[in-house]
C-alpha cells in the first residue's frame, strides 16, 4: 500500500445533493432461471499485513499472554473470524511483503532476528509471527493462505526456496528444514503473489521492467507434486491502464493466473483524507460515488485484458480495496487505525455487489484490512473487541459465496451528487445451490425510504426472510462502550406474492433478502 494520487478527486464542499425529479418506479426484475457465472467465494477474502496492530495485538498475542488465546492466537478475534467463514487470507503484505525475508520468521521464536518495519511506523518486528504461525492461523479459520513473495528487496532464489519450504513433499534441504521446524507434511498452498505494488513501495519499477522480473521470478515459482500454484502478478494502481496493457502484452497467459488491482476509496485527497467519523451527507455521498468507481476500473482494465485473454483465463485479483481516512486522533500515523461507520458498511456492500456482477473476470478480492487497520472488520483494545459495521456486511453477504450470479435489471430513482448522478439502490442477485434466491440491496439515500417492486421471473416464491443493517445516523459506529449501535436485525417490511415481492427499503439501509 502506498499514498498514490487518484484521478478525478472531487472537492467535497462543492457538492450539492438532491433527489432526481424523475418519478420513475423503482423496480428490480430478477431472472431466477438465467445465470451462467458462479460468484467465487474468494471475492470475500481478507488481508492481514504486518501493519500497526493487525498481527500483533490483533491476531497474535503469543501463548504467554494474559489475553485469552489459543496457541498464541487471540481467542475473541479467532472466534469472530471463524464465524465469517472467510475463504482466503492474504499475508504478509502489502508493502511489508517486499521487505520481508521469510527465513527470519521460522525456527525457535527466541532465536529469530528482529527487524524494523520501515514502512509502517518504524516499529521493531520480532518475527514471532512467521510462516508456521500464519499457516496454522489460516487452518484454524478455514481460509486458504494467499502469500505475497518479496520481489522488491528479495531474490529469485529466496522466493523459490520459500515455495519449496511450503509445498515440496519430497526430500530436499528446504523440506527437511520445514520438518525440523515441526511441519512434517507440506501445506500445498495454491495462491502466490509475485511481489506487491512494484510500481511503488515494491521497487518503484516501470511496467516493462516488472513484466520481465515477473517472468523471471514466476519461472522458478515451481509446482510440487500434484499442487499447482495460482500465480498472481503485481498489477496496476487504480487508473493506470498502461500498466495493465504492458503486463498483458509482455507476460504469456500460460505464466500468469491472476493480475492484481488496488483501489482505495479516498474521500478527500491523499494529503487530507478527511475524518472517518466526522462528515456530513454531502461527504457521505461523495464517498459512495468514489466506491462505485470500482466498476469503471473493472470494465476498463477488463477491456484491455480481453484483447490478450478473450477467454478470461487471467482473473482480476482486487487484493487491496476499502476506505482510507485520516487516522484516529492520538494514534500512530503509521498504524492506519480508523473507526468504521455505517458509511463503511455501504462501501463494502457496493464494492461486493460490483465484484459479484463482474465475477466472470474478478476471481478474488481482499478487503484492507482484517484487524485494527483501515477498513477493518474487527477493532481491539487490550481486553476487548468490536465487530464493525463492515464485519456485519461480510456476515450478511455469506449466501453469495459460490452462488450462481443471476441476471437482473434494476430501475431506480437517482441522487444528484454535484454534476454526477448515482442510483439510490445498488443490488446484487444470486442463487444458492439449494435454489434460494439471494438479493442484497443497498439504499444509499440518507433520508428517503424507497418502495421497491421485485419481479421474480422463473420461480414460484413461497417464503422470504430478510436481514437489515442500518443505524440512527450515517456516521454511527460501534465503540467499546456501545458495541451494538450498528448491528444486523430481522427485517419484515415486505409483501410476497407468487412472482412479486414488494419491499419498503428504509433510508440508509442494507438488506439481504432470501427467497425460497
Amino acid at each position: 500500500m502506498k499514498n498514490i494520487s487518484i484521478m478525478g478527486l472531487m472537492v467535497v464542499s462543492t457538492f450539492l445533493i438532491s433527489i432526481s425529479s424523475n418519478a420513475q418506479e423503482n423496480r428490480l426484475i430478477v431472472n431466477t432461471d438465467q445465470g451462467k457465472t458462479t460468484i467465487s467465494r474468494h471475492i470475500y477474502g481478507h488481508f492481514a499485513e504486518h501493519l500497526g496492530r493487525n498481527i500483533y495485538g490483533g491476531i497474535w498475542v503469543g501463548p504467554d499472554s494474559e489475553i485469552p488465546n489459543e496457541d498464541g492466537y487471540r481467542l475473541d478475534v479467532l472466534k469472530a473470524i471463524q464465524n465469517l467463514e472467510i475463504p482466503n487470507l492474504r499475508w504478509p503484505g502489502g508493502c511489508f511483503a517486499d521487505e520481508y525475508h521469510w527465513t527470519d520468521g521460522i525456527g525457535n521464536p527466541k532465536d529469530r532476528p528482529m527487524m524494523i518495519n520501515t514502512h509502517w511506523g518504524g516499529v521493531v518486528e520480532d518475527n514471532s509471527f512467521g510462516t508456521h504461525e500464519f499457516m496454522n492461523f489460516a487452518k484454524k479459520i478455514g481460509a486458504e493462505p494467499y502469500i505475497t513473495g518479496n520481489v522488491g528487496s528479495g531474490s529469485v532464489e529466496e522466493m523459490s526456496k520459500w515455495i519449496e519450504y511450503i509445498n515440496f513433499d519430497g526430500v530436499s534441504p528446504m523440506s527437511n528444514l520445514r520438518k525440523k521446524n515441526g511441519q512434517e507434511e507440506p501445506w500445498n498452498i495454491k495462491y502466490w503473489g509475485v511481489g506487491n505494488e512494484n510500481w511503488g513501495c515494491g521497487g518503484n519499477m516501470t511496467a516493462e521492467y516488472y513484466a520481465n522480473e515477473y517472468r523471471r521470478y514466476a519461472t522458478y515459482a515451481r509446482d510440487y507434486g500434484a499442487n499447482k500454484l495460482y500465480k498472481i502478478a503485481g498489477g496496476a494502481n487504480s487508473f493506470d491502464y498502461n500498466w495493465t496493457e504492458v503486463l498483458m502484452k509482455n507476460i504469456p497467459i500460460s505464466m500468469m493466473d491472476g493480475l492484481s488491482l488496488h483501489y482505495y476509496t479516498v474521500t478527500g485527497t491523499w494529503q487530507n483524507k478527511t475524518s472517518a467519523t466526522d462528515f456530513d451527507k454531502a461527504t457521505y455521498l461523495v464517498t459512495l460515488s468514489k466506491a462505485a468507481r470500482l466498476e469503471e476500473l473493472i470494465v476498463r482494465h477488463g477491456a484491455i485484458m480481453d484483447q490478450y485473454d478473450p477467454e478470461k483465463k487471467v482473473g482480476i485479483i482486487f487484493d487491496e480495496w476499502g476506505t482510507w481516512f485520516d487516522v484516529e486522533p492520538g494514534t500512530n500515523p503509521g498504524f492506519l487505525y480508523q473507526q468504521n461507520t455505517l458509511r463503511d458498511a455501504f462501501v463494502a456492500a457496493i464494492s461486493l455487489n460490483i465484484f459479484n456482477k463482474h465475477a466472470d473476470r474478478v476471481h478474488m478480492a481482499n478487503i484492507a484490512q482484517t484487524v485494527n487497520v483501515l477498513q477493518a472488520i474487527i477493532l481491539t483494545n487490550d481486553n476487548d473487541i468490536i465487530l464493525t459495521p463492515t464485519y456485519h456486511i461480510f456476515d450478511m453477504y455469506k449466501p453469495h459465496k459460490d452462488a450462481l450470479l443471476l441476471s437482473h435489471h434494476l430501475t431506480s430513482e437517482e441522487l444528484s451528487i454535484g454534476s454526477e448522478k448515482m442510483e439510490s439502490l445498488n443490488v446484487s442477485t444470486s442463487k444458492s445451490e439449494d435454489g434460494t434466491v439471494n438479493i442484497s440491496i443497498a439504499n444509499i439515500n440518507p433520508d428517503k425510504k424507497i418502495d421497491l417492486e421485485v419481479l421474480l421471473r422463473g420461480m414460484n416464491a413461497k417464503s422470504v426472510t430478510a436481514t437489515i443493517l442500518t443505524a440512527p445516523e450515517i456516521n454511527s459506529y460501534n465503540s467499546f462502550e456501545k458495541k451494538e449501535v450498528v448491528k444486523p436485525t430481522e427485517f419484515k417490511d415486505f409483501k410476497l406474492s407468487k412472482e412479486s415481492l414488494k419491499i419498503a427499503v428504509p433510508a440508509k439501509s442494507i438488506l439481504m433478502v432470501r427467497v425460497k
